[in-house]
């Protein structure tokens, strides 16, 4: 079995994605997970409720969740996204599933109301924010679908212990999900061609880091990525193999990713 995420950059291509994944399907089971990122900063700003960014103490940003947010988040990741790209792989004849983490409690997470924020040199509490971290994964519901030939498509938000709708980390989700189903490979697809050196020159590709070095390479990470490098690490404690960071633009993004053409870590 593959995991596949998928970023929710502009320019990923699903055309050349859904070929890819078509090809992969004659020969083994495939988990889709994606985001939604830009087009959730773009609705949000049109309905006057512009993203807002948090950074934690430790320098990873998240999205603050409050219930608005939370209302623009299902709309754009659970609805709009998920469906046309569960209406793109159905054209490419891929017999695709549209879930969040809320349905058949997917993705169970712990919910976290309380967020600790960095502004300037200040550090603030936030109280009512609606994320969690998620900790389980329905893996029956995922086996009933990937053993009747369904492609799952997975997208955040997840559900609470409680039974509440919270945003939560796809990437971190991904890596518990891969965990729980004893996957070992993990393909990666985002707006760059791997992690880089120098985020303004695409030809300083770092081709391979060592698993256990993970760490070193948060230096040339930002925002978004050092999510990456977090969810990495929690891959590899679950028992994940080798984690591919490709480029979700090009042709062949996930074949060429499996052939070591992004970055590799493992």
């Amino acid at each position: 079995m593959l995991i596949i995420k998928a970023g929710g950059g502009k320019t990923i291509n699903w055309d050349f994605i859904a070929e890819d994944v078509k090809e992969l399907l004659k020969k083994e089971k495939i988990i889709l997970v994606h985001g939604a990122s830009v087009k959730r900063d773009e609705i949000a700003k049109k309905l006057g409720s512009p993203t807002k960014v948090v950074t934690s103490p430790s320098g990873v940003d998240s999205v603050y969740t409050d219930e608005n947010a939370l209302e623009i988040f299902l709309m754009v990741y659970a609805g709009l996204v998920n469906k046309k790209i569960v209406a793109k792989l159905q054209a490419y004849g891929i017999n695709a599933v549209g879930l969040s983490g809320i349905d058949g409690k997917l993705w169970l997470a712990k919910a976290k109301k309380d967020l600790l924020i960095k502004e300037g040199t200040k550090t603030k509490l936030i109280q009512n924010n609606k994320t969690g971290r998620v900790e389980k994964i329905n893996t029956n519901l995922i086996s009933l679908l990937v053993d009747n030939h369904f492609l799952p498509v997975i997208s955040a938000p997840a559900i609470s212990y409680e039974n509440e709708i919270v945003n939560s980390d796809n990437d971190w989700a991904t890596a518990v999900m891969a965990g729980e189903l004893g996957v070992k490979k993990l393909v990666f697809l985002f707006e760059a061609p791997g992690l880089l050196q120098d985020l303004s020159n695409e030809s300083s590709l770092i081709r391979h880091i060592p698993k256990e070095k993970i760490e070193d390479f948060v230096v040339y990470t930002q925002g978004r990525m050092r999510k990456k490098i977090i969810a990495a690490k929690k891959a590899f404690s679950e028992g994940v193999e080798t984690i591919y960071w490709g480029d979700g633009r090009m042709k062949k993004p996930i074949f060429n990713s499996l052939k070591g053409k992004g970055t590799v870590i493992k």
